[in-house]
């Protein structure tokens, strides 16, 4: 039976490179010149820290821009964090690298693929989703619907089998 997994991984490598491109470009840029801005990748987050909102905001920019770059989506980074206070009076954010669909986002897409009517059946398989049906225009016709959903994680279509 033909099948194709749904998952959303980024390339931890590449938003290395591009957290790396943005230290350099914030060590010559001259608005910069003085100010005490880092960027770091942790774990599965970014560590910004900053001396004000106006500098953290260019930041989100400068992040933005160098991880489209770099071909990857920047909507795997969830800006939504609250923004804390540091020493010096400065601000401290981070931002998480989302990884892997979340249970209520899967939920989302099993129930909009099931209304939808198309003959495929959807499974959710710890963080990702395997989508089997008897036709591959079937899967077809359900990866065109996953994508009109408005989802705001990039998802990618993975894993393709007759």
């Amino acid at each position: 039976m033909p099948s194709f997994d749904i998952v959303s991984k980024t390339d931890v490598h590449e938003m290395d490179n591009a957290v790396a491109g943005v230290v350099r470009e914030i060590e010559q840029r001259f608005d910069f010149k003085g100010s005490k801005c880092t960027v770091e990748r942790v774990g599965e987050e970014i560590v910004i820290a900053a001396d004000d909102d106006l500098k953290l905001k260019q930041i989100h920019e400068l992040l933005k821009v160098h991880v489209t770059r770099r071909k990857l989506d920047p909507g795997f980074l969830d800006f939504s964090q609250k923004v804390e206070k540091a020493t010096g009076n400065t601000v401290r954010q981070t931002v998480p690298i989302r990884q892997g669909i979340a249970q209520d986002l899967a939920k989302t897409i099993v129930k909009a693929v099931k209304d939808s009517k198309i003959k495929v059946q959807v499974a959710i398989q710890g963080d990702e989703l395997r989508v089997t049906g008897k036709k591959r225009d079937d899967l077809q016709a359900a990866i065109q619907h996953v994508r009109g959903l408005k989802v705001e994680q990039p998802l990618q279509y993975v894993n393709f089998r007759d």
